[in-house]
């Protein structure tokens, strides 16, 4: 039977390294048996440039290269922490790069994917820090600044970023279900999948809508099925 994959928020780091052995596992046994592979963003915990090189970066970039040349398509949509992932680690993998909203025909549903920040419009302070970091001017100059000095900017983003989160509610870190709505209005969908939030559910929204929120990895791995009958959760 046909099948398609969606994963999201793995986080790669070299300190979690369980993390990419879940990776792995799936990537050598489950992955292969998809005629596609989605992932909607975040795949690592932070992503400094292309020209970044580590034993993970590597690990990662031949998973994904066996893959697809077994014929497994893979597509990428960027999240808040590896947004910088470009072109270039794209076709060494033979990964595509999509979107930040990215409309397919699944099994006969039209869906649209995205990673999710964007659909958090209550989270105010994210919203206008994901604006600045968006703009490209400010991508190019990050960008040419020293790796070493990129790595320590990372790092105190992440770390400020935690800080964060420990004082904001936990509303305002999810998604707001009137612009979730407008969103399946303007994109003419049924289907929205998406990741971000970590708080893996199906929602059925009247009249027609249904909307999949990806987990995260931890303890396990979080790996939507969808095939030409039904769409599940697998926990691995």
């Amino acid at each position: 039977m046909r099948k398609t994959y969606f994963i999201a928020d793995l986080h790669l780091s070299e300190s979690r390294p369980h993390l990419t052995q879940l990776f792995t596992d799936f990537m050598q046994q489950r992955a292969p048996e998809a005629e596609a592979l989605y992932i909607l963003g975040d795949l690592f915990d932070f992503w400094i440039g292309d020209d970044e090189s580590s034993p993970l970066i590597e690990s990662v970039r031949n998973h994904i290269r066996r893959l697809t040349e077994k014929g497994v398509a893979c597509y990428f949509i960027h999240g808040n922490r590896d947004f910088l992932l470009g072109e270039k680690f794209a076709r060494s993998c033979g990964m595509q790069l999509l979107p930040t909203y990215q409309v397919i025909n699944l099994y006969g549903t039209d869906t649209l994917l995205c990673h999710g920040d964007t659909l958090c419009i209550d989270d105010v302070n994210y919203q206008r820090f994901r604006r600045k970091v968006q703009q490209k001017w400010r991508q190019k100059l990050f960008l040419c600044l020293p790796i070493s000095l990129r790595l320590k900017i990372a790092a105190r983003i992440r770390l400020q970023s935690g800080r964060d989160k420990k004082n904001k509610p936990a509303q305002i870190m999810d998604v707001n279900p009137d612009f979730v709505r407008q969103t399946f209005e303007q994109f003419h969908v049924e289907r929205i999948i998406h990741g971000h939030t970590h708080r893996q559910n199906i929602h059925r929204i009247a009249p027609h809508f249904t909307r999949i929120v990806l987990g995260d990895w931890g303890e396990t791995a979080s790996i939507l099925e969808v095939n030409q009958e039904e769409y599940l959760f697998r926990r691995e």
